[in-house]
């Protein structure tokens, strides 16, 4: 057979031999592509790796000097694709192993996207300034106004908040403790009319009485403080008329607030107001809109009446009936102040039961309430012992159990009540006295509290100087830089010297105060 010379006088080595016989099928488009993505991606490989990383390609000189030598496009590695998957294309590979290829490719390159990402974030949180436990935090969050005194910022706020209300701020009395600098600090001398100007266009009148009642301590104690304030609620939603396009729902609450503002000025709001204050506005903001004003107006009042009745008046009489059940004839009961939920239970217990049983009193001074409880006490024929809470340890070992009234009960069963409610409940545990408190469920508070000096109430200092013999030891204390009076109104006693809690819902232990407010979150 003769060849045929290449065009141009090429030599024989310079030409592809053509084999005999039919000519192969031209390559598919999809193979042409498959192939065009094959040699980018060993360019981009070979352009990482550098030039000397891999073997040189088919047609490819590994020496830049010698001469390129093009590969035929009908070379017989290119002409095997056909119908039967048995042939193979360009590389020697079937499409199933290059499918498998490309599938671990992609799965390569995310699993290196992803390691990079995780890199990124642990270096990020390594970045960021770590507080050390000595370092203090900068901001405390949700902090109630109340208990900021001491921080001039949130001082401030406060003015800006009431001179849009137009509630006029109160001013603190007298050097305070350190340890209490957080906490407002009023005097009762002064009446509260002449250190605010009061404005009659925005407070209700009887709102201010009530104000003046509550700095004064003429309305004493947790369920007369909110039963007095729902009454004056009542009042202020009879004179409520609605202005001309305004909702009666959106509108009250807004007419509420600065009469809380005022109230909260004349003395804190107790835990058993605060949750009567969010029960009626809750009531408020779900009246519905077709409502006239005079029905909405009367089914408010109604829903204040209701809540009356039955988280304080039948609250009361279901604990009087639980706790009848713990005192038994011939008992010693030991009761601290004046508790009108202990003083009804006992007053129950002897003459609408018959039992016979002995009571000591128990008192502090400077409030001296246990002199009502005494007085309450002796007019329906109870024996008591009256002493002074300095003689406790005297009177325990003839004591048959303890019943103490509570201001509030906190979340993590702590019990806020009268200052030296922990010192007598400290003392019984020491002598094996069983300690109960009565308690209705209204004043169950989600607040958290282990000590007594984050959130408390500090009343006036002036009450702690008495007069013996005309003088008053304690009397230029203002003037004396070094000398700082205390007078604080609650403490807070642990779970742990409590054994059980009276309340309208039965007897249970402090530890179910949680279970309680989260069934009655449920019911609201």
């Amino acid at each position: 057979m003769a060849e045929r010379a290449a065009p141009g006088g090429a030599g024989p080595e310079a030409a592809a031999p053509v084999p005999a016989g039919p000519q192969a099928p031209e390559l598919s488009r999809e193979e042409k592509l498959q192939l065009r993505k094959e040699k980018k991606q060993k360019k981009k490989k070979r352009s990482e790796k550098g030039p000397a990383a891999e073997p040189p390609e088919l047609g490819t000189p590994s020496d830049p000097g010698q001469p390129r030598v093009a590969a035929h496009p009908m070379s017989p590695p290119a002409l095997a694709d056909g119908p039967n998957d048995s042939k193979k294309p360009t590389g020697g590979k079937s499409k199933a192993e290059l499918r498998a290829e490309r599938r671990a490719k992609q799965e390569a390159e995310r699993a290196q996207k992803q390691a990079k990402k995780a890199e990124l974030s642990q270096a990020a949180t390594a970045a960021k300034p770590r507080l050390t436990p000595t370092e203090p935090q900068s901001v405390v969050k949700r902090l109630p106004e109340h208990v900021q005194v001491d921080d001039p910022a949130a001082q401030r706020k406060l003015a800006k908040k009431l001179e849009r209300q137009q509630v006029p701020l109160r001013q603190d009395y007298g050097t305070k403790v350190n340890l209490f600098s957080h906490l407002h600090q009023y005097s009762r001398k002064k009446p509260l009319t002449q250190q605010m100007s009061i404005p009659s266009t925005v407070i209700h009148p009887a709102v201010v009485r009530l104000g003046l009642q509550y700095s004064q301590g003429i309305i004493n104690g947790s369920n007369a403080r909110c039963i007095a304030l729902l009454e004056v609620f009542k009042q202020l939603i009879r004179d409520y008329s609605t202005p001309p396009n305004e909702e009666l729902s959106r509108d009250l609450v807004a007419k509420l607030k600065p009469h809380i503002s005022f109230l909260n000025q004349c003395r804190p709001l107790s835990a058993s107001m605060g949750n009567a204050i969010k029960f009626l506005k809750k009531e408020i903001s779900c009246l519905p809109d077709t409502l006239r004003e005079e029905e909405a107006k009367e089914k408010l009042q109604d829903t204040i009446d209701k809540y009356l009745r039955e988280k304080i008046l039948l609250a009361a009489e279901a604990i009087s009936r639980s706790a009848f059940e713990k005192i038994n004839d011939k008992d010693v009961i030991l009761v601290y102040g004046c508790s009108s939920l202990v003083n009804r239970t006992l007053c129950d217990a002897h003459v609408k039961k018959g039992r016979a049983f002995r009571v000591i009193v128990v008192d502090s001074r400077p409030r001296l309430e246990g002199r009502e409880t005494l007085r309450r006490l002796v007019r329906k024929g109870i024996h008591c012992t009256y002493v002074m809470i300095n003689a406790i340890s005297y009177v325990l070992p003839e004591v048959s159990k303890v019943l103490l009234g509570a201001h509030a009960l906190l979340a993590n069963g702590s019990v806020m009540s009268r200052v030296g409610t922990s010192q007598i409940a400290l003392v019984s545990k020491a002598y094996n006295v069983p300690v109960l408190v009565c308690c209705e469920t209204y004043k169950f508070c989600e607040r958290v509290q282990t000590d007594s000096f984050v959130s408390n109430e500090l009343d006036d200092p002036d009450d702690l100087i008495v007069l013996r013999k005309g003088q008053a030891q304690l009397g230029g204390w203002a003037e004396n830089k070094s000398l700082r009076l205390l007078n604080l109104v609650y403490d807070v006693t642990p779970p742990d010297l409590v054994d059980l809690v009276i309340t309208d819902l039965g007897m249970i232990p402090c530890t179910s105060v949680p279970v309680v407010l989260r069934v009655k979150n449920v019911d609201q």
